[in-house]
């Protein structure tokens, strides 16, 4: 299992309106609990830690919890809103391998709408930041009708920030579990069928204009990538099929939540068992999550056929430089 998701807090200084971890969320992870996990990652071989959320930078812990972490020979992954960032920038930089910055938009009118708080600046300020201590940074914009108009704004701002990444990714609004929901999920979040056609103009413009940025891999989704999400979007609005999903991240790579649940996946909850209460290898490949992993591969799992995502590596592609964003040699 060279790939590990340690959410570190329930909670988040962000009010996005496609997420409810800030209404929902108060478990945390701590420095007692990674420590206990330690054995498991070591006899799984992993190599890996995305450090999620919620917001982990809320989690006071986080710099001990890294630390401890990178001792044990794990490179480290940061997902982070970005709102807290410029002030831990040096220690970030220090300890994180990589750091994804959640922004969702181009300018403070639009950010604040998405994001719920008026801070666009501040979290561009602690991208410079990072940037400027040398940390590899990327930028990750969930896309939805409030800003898919900017796709192309975004990679300008990318460009501007000096970031190594940018990346897209629909906004869920088919799964009622992920993103610290408590419920289903019904705000208009999606594409409507008057946006399809201006998304695909939008998406063959990046084609034609950006093509360098694709093959650098600032853009690190593939043109193929985007009209996928163009297809969901589609489906969601009931004018076709939702677009197949080749995935296989279940097979290399689990979710641990803050309060110590194992799961296949973001989108998928795995049973009831934490991993304080057993050890990690043994949860993974006891009977319960291998079941669920079953079903997974069978095509069972409803959240499998709506999902906005589609992680396939092949196992030589499951390098820690595969997790990791890098550029290609042309950037």
């Amino acid at each position: 299992m060279p790939l590990v998701t340690l959410c570190l807090s329930e909670r988040c200084n962000s009010r996005c309106v496609s997420c409810d971890y800030w209404r929902n969320g108060q478990g945390e992870m701590d420095l007692a609990a990674v420590a206990r996990l330690l054995p498991g990652l070591a006899a799984l071989e992993t190599r890996v830690a995305l450090i999620s959320g919620g917001e982990p930078l809320l989690n006071r812990e986080w710099p001990p919890i890294a630390a401890l972490l990178r001792a044990n020979g794990l490179k480290l992954w940061l997902l982070t809103s970005g709102l807290s960032l410029a002030k831990h920038a040096a220690r970030a930089a220090q300890l994180f391998d990589a750091i994804t910055v959640s922004l969702d938009g181009t300018n403070r009118e639009t950010y604040a709408a998405l994001r719920g708080v008026d801070a666009f600046e501040k979290v561009c300020e602690g991208v410079r930041a990072v940037v400027d201590a040398g940390a590899p940074v990327g930028l990750r914009v969930t896309v939805q009708r409030g800003n898919y108009r900017q796709l192309p704004a975004f990679v300008e701002l990318a460009t501007a920030l000096g970031v190594r990444q940018l990346s897209f990714v629909a906004v869920d609004v088919a799964n009622p579990h992920a993103f610290g929901r408590a419920e289903g999920f019904s705000a208009p979040l999606a594409l409507e069928p008057d946006d399809l056609p201006i998304l695909g103009q939008i998406i063959e413009r990046l084609e034609c204009e950006r093509a360098a940025d694709f093959r650098s891999g600032l853009i690190a989704d593939s043109p193929r990538k985007l009209w996928r999400m163009h297809r969901y979007f589609a489906a969601v609005c009931g004018l076709g099929p939702y677009p197949p999903v080749h995935c296989n991240v279940f097979d290399y790579s689990v979710v641990i939540d803050a309060t110590g649940r194992v799961s296949p996946c973001f989108f998928i909850p795995g049973p009831p068992q934490t991993a304080g209460r057993a050890d990690l290898a043994e949860l993974l490949n006891g009977e319960a999550m291998s079941e669920l992993r079953t079903h997974i591969r069978a095509g069972e799992r409803p959240e499998c056929a709506r999902c906005v995502c589609s992680l396939w590596r092949e196992p030589e592609e499951r390098g820690v430089a595969d997790f990791l964003m890098r550029r290609h040699a042309s950037g």
